[in-house]
């Protein structure tokens, strides 16, 4: 990499439950893992203060899993729960490679992790601990990506790393349209308007009100979050 040096001071990393389990798309593979917190630990030792929310959906996804077997809200709170075995596993990889970490979580669950208090987040974070953020908003009909810009804004993040199983964002979606085109930069407003899959539209407005730009670039190669706050140029920046 030509240069080492980072250009943002706090960042919060959204990565994907799907993310996680690799090529299996069910479960946690380890060696996924533990390239990212690989990539993470760089980004560390750059004096980057890293916040991680984490999806649950290699375990369970609340929309989609429980439509017309389960009620909505139970199917979202066990979604919730899913992404709390994402962040101990998170952190027990991290801390396995030195990092200091802290689990909190938007539901309470003293014995495993600390609730979620900002004070307290931000704390750690300027610490150089990594603090992993885990039942998205806590609430129902929230995605973890609403969740991740939610975390951003009350820490005060200068921008959202979205980790993702595509490069960037395209006009169409280029696994079925050869002729889609990838973007270098977008606005919000054309996400919205063109209904990019992006994030979904709750989660990007709250960004857009809130004015942090989202960075979108595949974790295929977890080395990409330290270029992401390098500030190399890759993926897609929203703003």
């Amino acid at each position: 990499m030509a240069s080492k040096e980072p250009v943002y001071k706090r960042v919060l990393l959204k990565i994907s439950g799907e993310a996680l389990s690799g090529t299996r798309g069910f479960g946690l593979n380890f060696d996924v893992i533990r390239s990212v917190c690989a990539a993470v630990r760089q980004c560390i030792e750059l004096g980057v203060e890293v916040g991680i929310v984490v999806g649950g959906g290699n375990f369970w996804r609340g929309v989609k899993d429980g439509e017309g077997k389960m009620e909505r809200t139970r199917a979202d709170h066990m979604g919730m729960l899913a992404t709390v075995m994402n962040c101990l596993a998170l952190a027990d990889v991290l801390e396995q490679m030195g990092v200091e970490t802290r689990v909190q979580t938007a539901i309470e669950m003293r014995a495993i992790a600390e609730p979620y208090i900002r004070l307290r987040a931000m704390r750690h974070l300027g610490r150089g601990r990594v603090v992993i953020f885990g039942c998205g908003t806590g609430s129902p009909y929230f995605s973890t990506d609403t969740a991740a810009v939610l975390r951003a804004a009350e820490v005060e993040a200068d921008v959202i790393l979205l980790a993702k199983n595509v490069d960037g964002v395209y006009s169409a979606d280029p696994k079925k349209d050869p002729e889609a085109v990838k973007y270098d930069a977008i606005s919000y407003n054309d996400v919205l308007a063109k209904r990019l899959a992006v994030m979904d539209s709750t989660a990007t407005s709250l960004s857009m009100d809130n004015n942090i730009p989202v960075l979108l670039f595949a974790l295929s190669e977890p080395e990409n979050i330290v270029r992401a706050v390098c500030g190399e140029k890759i993926g897609t920046v929203v703003k």
